[in-house]
């Protein structure tokens, strides 16, 4: 609903977005992406981990999930970069060997990033994913503020990229590009009053929307308004609601005006980066391909890495995610009796 679509006789097929890209915001040490190592069968188990009750998979990714579960994953504390600081240091974590099972569904509401890393953390009966927003945005504002005024530049041309594109680029990537507008709850009237005068005036009414929207809402275009998008929840609460605008490479696509201001800010790599550091542990997200994704069964598992901007002090929690699809779920890492480097499934 509150959904405008331009007047077409053919539209493009829905279009899904793909990962976040490469951002100057994450250290520029962290390690690339480390995939499955090595082949093994699976021993039957009662226990393999949930993932053969998990909806959505292919064989393939079901069988080297079952598989992550049944060898477990290594993981190390990382080397401390400066040894003469006085400060407590990751040196009193020891390596791990974690076994992987998922964690169960979260709802597709937008909110999956922060709502899955409760339940990964076990902490989602002593925070709730409005407290964990706040938490992550002023994370990112004191961050934020302490870099220099490069690394700020940088910051803000990654969020620029992503929410307020240069629709004149981009095009041999993308069939849809998307631009976030910030519209505060409580001007919604206003905007209203000002789409239906340019509508009695003879323009179609996307065409009025997206003017006034662009004319009066808040690109999603630096750090400060990062934060203010990042703190959406889809609550009535919210000071601001997402207007969404989609263009394709002939113009605009359509206008979803989030008139019930359920939309919520889908977290993203900078968001990963902010848990990652106010909670001083690392982040893997377990990204899972099918057979779309053109590659071989044994590579299909990928980590992805997310690390802190300070030191680590905690053990590190997982995400898992099918394919590219914008949706996270928990990962629940069990503990396990250490095994040499080689049994394992993957070293990270």
């Amino acid at each position: 609903m509150g959904k405008l679509l331009c007047d077409s006789t053919s539209l493009p097929e829905p279009f899904q977005t793909s990962p976040t890209p490469a951002i100057q915001w994450r250290d520029q040490k962290s390690s690339p992406p480390l995939d499955l190592v090595g082949t093994a069968n699976i021993a039957a188990a009662a226990y393999a981990g949930g993932w053969e009750d998990v909806l959505g998979l292919e064989e393939q990714q079901r069988r080297n999930l079952q598989r992550l579960h049944a060898k477990g994953v290594l993981w190390k504390p990382p080397p401390e970069e400066d040894s003469s600081s006085s400060m407590p240091s990751s040196s009193s974590l020891r390596s791990v060997v974690f076994r992987l099972s998922h964690g169960g569904e979260v709802s597709s509401d937008g909110n999956c990033l922060f709502t899955a890393s409760l339940k990964a953390m076990g902490k989602e009966e002593v925070v709730n994913v409005r407290e964990l927003r706040r938490r992550t945005v002023k994370r990112f504002l004191e961050d934020f503020g302490s870099e220099g005024l490069e690394e700020r530049e940088a910051i803000d041309d990654a969020i620029r990229h992503m929410y307020s594109p240069d629709l004149n680029n981009g095009w041999g990537i993308h069939v849809v590009q998307e631009v976030k507008l910030l519209a505060k709850k409580e001007n919604r009237f206003d905007l209203d009053s000002a789409i239906d005068d340019l509508v009695h005036l003879g323009m179609q009414r996307e065409f009025a929307a997206e003017s006034i929207y662009r004319e009066r809402c808040i690109p999603v275009n630096d750090g400060p308004s990062w934060a203010k998008y990042m703190l959406i929840s889809g609550s009535p609460d919210d000071e601001y609601d997402i207007i969404t605008l989609q263009y394709t490479e002939e113009g605009l696509l359509s206008v979803d005006e989030n008139r019930e201001g359920h939309a919520a800010a889908f977290g993203d790599d900078i968001a990963i980066e902010c848990l990652a550091t106010e909670f001083k542990r690392e982040i893997y997200v377990v990204q899972a391909h099918g057979s779309d994704a053109m590659v071989d069964e044994e590579n299909c598992v990928f980590f992805l890495p997310h690390r802190p901007r300070s030191q680590v002090k905690e053990l590190p929690f997982f995400l898992f995610m099918k394919g590219t699809a914008d949706h996270y779920e928990p990962l629940i890492a069990h503990p396990a009796a250490v095994v040499s480097q080689e049994k394992v499934a993957v070293v990270l």
